[in-house]
């Protein structure tokens, strides 16, 4: 018998093959590891690969390489994410960067990562595309101070802003051809800072710790100033943990970053129109909640 022809598309090419769906990433995976973890499976999803052809093109066990897709099992070396991102042609200098970061926050030591690395020959930097090193550029100080606002400490802001460069990177095509690139930036950015922020019971961003870390900040010598500072400061810091996303995004930038009323739209991928009209809800509504636990009172 035959073998039935590949399907074409009306204008004559294949039709991309359809392998079995891939299964879940793994409960339990932790937030750097699924990052580069959810680039990779997208890519794989977009070259339509099927996985027969991704041990082929690896020479790894179709057995290895399932548990990598889903973050099964013991945390991955170099040499086999290596082998699965060349063969899918994702940049290797971010997504590296991306796999040691993930390493750590696996409790895997330096000299581990270090021996890993070493058993691959040394890659080549790949050219970063100008347009996402100025983006990188234009962008860094205003995302390193939203993330310390939610996660209170440099390094852990800055840490959860390289990651999202770097994604950025490795799915620039996608976002330098999306209708807004900032706004496809900002959205990155926010979902790797508020995976990783502390949760009210109640199951919103809890920003209480952010006004005690903001009343430390204070020059004030006047212990009881600044503890009453602080009983105004952390209902109003709670307030703006409650506020919708867009809402609370301006909030922050605006009033506990500091940046410009004008950059601000710039930053969140907004008209200005939109971020004034965003920004006067927000306004209303933290007062409106102000009012109401007055009358409480």
């Amino acid at each position: 018998m035959m073998p039935s022809p590949v399907p074409e598309r009306s204008d004559g090419a294949p039709v991309a093959r359809r392998g079995r769906k891939p299964e879940p990433i793994a409960a339990g995976v932790g937030h750097a590891h699924r990052a580069w973890l959810e680039s990779v499976r997208a890519r794989l999803k977009a070259s339509g690969l099927t996985l027969d052809e991704l041990v082929t093109l690896t020479g790894f066990s179709k057995t290895r390489i399932s548990e990598l897709l889903r973050g099964n099992g013991y945390y991955p070396g170099w040499e086999i994410t290596f082998s699965i991102i060349k063969a899918l042609e994702i940049p290797a200098w971010p997504m590296r960067r991306l796999w040691a970061a993930a390493a750590q926050e696996a409790n895997k030591q330096q000299a581990w990562i270090e021996r890993s690395v070493d058993r691959v020959l040394p890659i080549e930097r790949e050219r970063q595309p100008m347009a996402h090193q100025a983006f990188v550029q234009l962008m860094a100080a205003p995302y390193t101070a939203y993330a310390r606002a939610f996660l209170l400490t440099d390094q852990r802001a800055q840490w959860v802003v390289a990651e999202t460069f770097d994604i950025l990177w490795l799915c620039w095509n996608e976002a330098a051809t999306s209708e807004n690139v900032p706004r496809f930036g900002w959205l990155l950015l926010r979902s790797r800072v508020l995976a990783r922020a502390h949760r009210h019971p109640e199951g919103h961003v809890d920003l209480r710790a952010a006004a005690l870390s903001a009343q430390t900040q204070q020059e004030s010598a006047d212990l009881a100033e600044r503890l009453a500072n602080i009983d105004e400061l952390v209902p109003l810091f709670d307030a703006i943990g409650r506020l919708p996303r867009d809402q609370q995004d301006i909030t922050v930038l605006r009033y506990l970053c500091g940046v410009d009323v004008d950059a601000v739209p710039d930053v969140v991928g907004l008209t200005p129109a939109a971020a004034r009209a965003i920004d006067g809800h927000a306004r209303a509504a933290l007062a409106d909640i102000y009012r109401r636990r007055q009358t409480r009172e």
